[in-house]
């Protein structure tokens, strides 16, 4: 047996769809000040709303909630039903000190102690 569902109900459906993902996830890709949620991710992506997403391109951080917890660089791979699907060139987890680029000793000062002047 076949059933017919109309345009109408089937863009019902998957908005409604779409409005329950978002409502689950609290992740969140921000570029620069724009910020998009993240309908569902994956280890070599991630998808976006179609309706209110823009065209993803370049460096972008990814959130959970208020928490920082990626920086990448992402493409746009591809449009599928109502979402937007992009891939990840570099996926790096973000730190919450600054990177250096020499080697730190472990016995390291962690405070100055004034002196006498």
């Amino acid at each position: 047996m076949d059933s017919f569902i109309s345009d109408e109900v089937r863009l019902g459906l998957q908005r409604a769809e779409a409005k329950a993902l978002q409502r689950k996830n609290r992740m969140r890709v921000q570029s620069g000040k724009t910020s998009t949620p993240i309908l569902r991710s994956w280890e070599g992506g991630f998808a976006t709303d179609i309706e209110n997403a823009q065209v993803l391109r370049g460096r972008v951080d990814i959130y959970d909630g208020s928490k920082h917890l990626y920086q990448c660089l992402v493409i746009f791979s591809a449009r599928e039903a109502n979402e937007m699907i992009y891939e990840y060139k570099r996926h790096t987890p973000a730190e919450d000190r600054r990177i250096v680029d020499y080697d730190e000793p472990d016995d390291k000062p962690i405070a100055l102690i004034p002196g006498e002047l």
